[in-house]
Parts: C-alpha cells; sequence; structure tokens
C-alpha cells in the first residue's frame, strides 16, 4: 500500500521496491515543484489537497540514506531549492526455483536477438517521461478480488540458473479472465513478446507505468486512452510462463517497484473496485 508522507517535516522512508507519494501545502504564487531522485526528474501535481508526487525506489537500490533534490518555481519568477533526505529500507526477498521450457532459458541466436531488440523497445518506452498526469483515482488491482501476488522481489532460478529478480505481481486466474487498466492512461505498447507474450503497456504520465504481460489476447491498441477499470485483454499463459496468470508490473521513474505499493491504504476512502 503506497505511504504517504509531506516534505520537510520528517524523513521520508521507504523500503526497497516501493512507489512513496510525497506531498507539499498548497503555498501563495506556487507555480511548479520539480523533484530529482536518483538522476530522475518529475514534477508535482496541485490539487485542492496541495501538491503530490509519486516517486519509486527500485528493487536492487542499495539501502541508506540519499539526498531528494526540491526546486519551486513562483509567478513571480523566484526560484528556490531545497533538499531531503530519504532512507531507503533494506527488504528481504526470497529465492524462487521455476522451470519452464528450455528454449526460455538457453536461447537461440534468433531468440536471443529478438529479445534484446524487444527489451531496447521496452526501456525506450520507460525513458520517455509524459509531463501529463492521467489519473484521478486511485490505482486498483487488474483482476478485482485478486488476493495473491505476493511474489515482487524474488530471486528467480529458472532450470537452475540465477536470473533478475521479479519485477512484478503474479495474479492467478484462469484463462480467458478479464484484466482491467490499474488507472487512466495511454497505451504505449500492445503486442507479442518473446518473454512477456501478449503484452499492454500502459503510460499513466509523470513516469508511472504499468504493464500486463501474459495474455491470451489483448483487446486495446497502440495509442488507445484507457479508462481506469476498463478492459485491456484477457489472462493468459504466453511467453515464458509456468502456467495461466496475469504479470502485473508497475515502474515509477523506470524504477521496478511492487505495484501493489501503488494501492491506497486499506480503509481508504479513495479505494473503489
Amino acid at each position: 500500500m503506497i505511504t504517504s508522507l509531506t516534505l520537510f517535516l520528517t524523513t521520508l522512508t521507504v523500503a526497497q521496491g516501493q512507489a512513496l507519494q510525497v506531498g507539499y501545502p498548497n503555498e501563495p504564487g506556487l507555480q511548479s515543484i520539480m523533484v530529482e531522485l536518483f538522476e530522475q526528474r518529475t514534477s508535482f501535481v496541485q490539487t485542492d489537497q496541495g501538491w503530490i508526487a509519486i516517486l519509486g525506489v527500485d528493487v536492487d537500490v542499495q539501502a541508506g540514506s540519499y539526498t531528494v533534490d526540491i526546486s519551486f518555481t513562483y509567478s513571480d519568477g523566484r526560484q528556490q531549492s531545497r533538499t531531503q533526505t530519504i532512507e531507503v529500507l533494506s527488504k528481504n526477498f526470497p529465492t524462487t526455483e521455476l522451470t519452464v521450457a528450455p528454449g526460455y532459458v538457453q536461447l537461440s541466436p534468433e531468440n536471443q536477438a529478438r529479445a534484446m531488440v524487444e527489451s531496447q523497445e521496452i526501456n525506450a518506452v520507460y525513458n520517455e517521461l509524459n509531463p501529463a498526469s492521467y489519473w484521478g483515482e486511485s490505482f486498483q488491482v487488474p483482476i478485482p478480488g485478486a488476493i495473491d501476488g505476493q511474489n515482487f522481489g524474488h530471486r528467480r532460478i529458472f532450470n537452475g540458473e540465477p536470473r533478475a529478480p521479479h519485477s512484478g505481481a503474479d495474479l492467478s486466474a484462469t484463462t480467458g479472465t478479464e484484466i482491467h487498466a490499474s488507472n487512466a492512461g495511454n497505451i504505449v505498447l500492445a503486442k507479442d513478446f518473446f518473454f512477456n507474450g501478449n503484452a499492454v503497456f500502459i503510460d499513466h504520465g509523470l513516469g508511472v507505468y504499468t504493464m500486463y504481460l501474459h495474455l491470451s489476447k489483448i483487446l486495446v491498441r497502440v495509442g488507445d486512452f484507457v479508462e481506469r477499470g476498463q478492459i485491456i485483454g484477457l489472462v493468459g499463459e504466453t511467453g515464458r510462463v509456468t502456467g495461466p496468470h496475469l504479470h502485473w508490473g508497475a515502474r515509477i521513474l523506470n524504477a521496478r517497484v511492487d505495484p501493489f505499493s501503488l494501492l491506497p491504504p486499506v480503509g481508504d476512502n479513495a479505494k473503489s473496485d
């Protein structure tokens, strides 16, 4: 569940692989706020309650203290810069051993080349920072009622060979189960990938992305704008999988975070299904 803290009132504390919402009160003449963390920059969004931004701490960031640089611009031309400390806490991620088709571990030259091109394509999307914010409501789980998916960050071993930590949450569901957009945004990728299978990537603005992998069917196209809760595809078992499920992932300013950390606290009135 997302942690919300106010700038300068306390040290920002967040665990590895988590999202963090930071806020600043409305102030007369304040036009914009920019924040830089881990060499990534994003802007705050002004609301009736104040200014807010969502930051992400990558699953592989080392625990410790870091400095957040924040700049303020006012309507009279004044600019101010301040720093904020963020404390990244370590988190213990278990190891998961999986058995998949050998061709997804020992890749042929053709598949190796394909996977590399696709990785570059996906990273190019993550590196695009859309200055707009498309979400006006809280994020939601893409399969209503799903209660599993607690395997984000697990250190994975495929067929005995170590691989990168798991960058999403696997939600159990039968093939054909409807998948809903976690929030409003633009479809930036919707196609078949070697590892990800049929996949949909949504840009929610301000460097926030969610992705939905291993689909049996894609029901949106690149360029579509989707609303929160809109059906974007069906659960399947395409790509590198051990059975039908939805891999639900999230990136914030290119940081791999647990998508569940985007959700509002339990009992928050902003949450709705």
